[in-house]
């Protein structure tokens, strides 16, 4: 098969396995049947725009040409920084987009991906969010109006939890299992006082305390690497290896491991 590669399709089955699909332009490739078998995927040298479709030598933000990066809404600062929200300050780079996309229902969620770390999501990426990052487990706190007052209380209690996962641990699946209620209500107490003043500023009504169990997310993986080597296209056009299993967005060879999303755009020749 050849296409345009997408970042993985997921979903979680009842018994907390995670489903993938590998899209490539219009079809889909579900990869969980391929565990144990080896595979390739050939970087044909072609890559285009996810936004424009023009083709590109280099993508930008995972799968954007330059110009579309530097002008597109969604490609800007204070998507990865919500607490500094371009739209709050009157710079927004498409106040209509925002409209649609940062002022709807978000989560301020406790995941263990490579240990306990904070984060958001759009209500409609869960469990999305969590698998893309590798978690093993997930607990959403808040429910919150927008995208920007996530940003804010993601950074308030980001001074007491990571925000960060390291890859390399995730995938080697480093991470304990640790209990997400107990540290969510810990850290609860050390934000006090943040809190009480991010409410104050954005209204009770604007922020909801949730009382969820946690999440359990099981992944497709014959064997984890234990040295992990990565793939990169740009540096080596054909990927080979058995594939031993699936995590995040990364796929996990024999002979290595590569991050599709990262190559959101790439044409690639796919073979079993």
């Amino acid at each position: 098969m050849r296409g345009i590669v997408r970042k993985m399709d997921v979903s979680l089955a009842d018994n907390a396995t995670v489903n993938y699909q590998l899209p490539l332009s219009e079809q889909k490739i579900d990869l969980n049947a391929l565990l144990g078998q080896s595979i390739s995927l050939q970087h044909t040298g072609n890559i285009k725009c996810i936004s424009c479709q023009r083709a590109i030598k280099k993508t930008f933000n995972q799968g954007f040409c330059y110009p579309c990066f530097s002008t597109l809404a969604q490609c800007d600062l204070c998507i990865m920084k919500p607490e500094i929200c371009h739209h709050a300050a009157g710079t927004c780079r498409d106040p209509v987009w925002a409209d649609d996309f940062c002022f709807q229902s978000h989560y301020v969620y406790l995941a263990n991906s490579s240990g306990i770390k904070v984060g958001i999501t759009r209500h409609n990426q869960i469990p999305t969010r969590w698998i893309d990052q590798g978690a093993v487990q997930a607990l959403p706190i808040f429910k919150v109006a927008s995208r920007h007052l996530s940003g804010v209380i993601e950074k308030a209690l980001a001074e007491f939890v990571s925000d960060k996962t390291s890859w390399q641990k995730m995938l080697k699946n480093e991470q304990a299992v640790v209990d997400l209620i107990a540290a969510r209500d810990e850290l609860l107490i050390a934000c006090k006082l943040s809190l009480e003043a991010i409410t104050k500023q954005f209204g009770h009504n604007n922020i909801e305390f949730l009382s969820e169990q946690v999440v359990d997310i099981k992944y497709p993986v014959l064997q984890y690497p234990e040295k992990v080597k990565s793939f990169n296209f740009d540096k080596q056009p054909l990927v080979s290896g058995v594939l031993q299993g699936i995590k995040g967005q990364y796929l996990l060879l024999d002979s290595g491991v590569i991050n599709i999303r990262k190559f959101t755009g790439y044409e690639v020749e796919f073979s079993v």
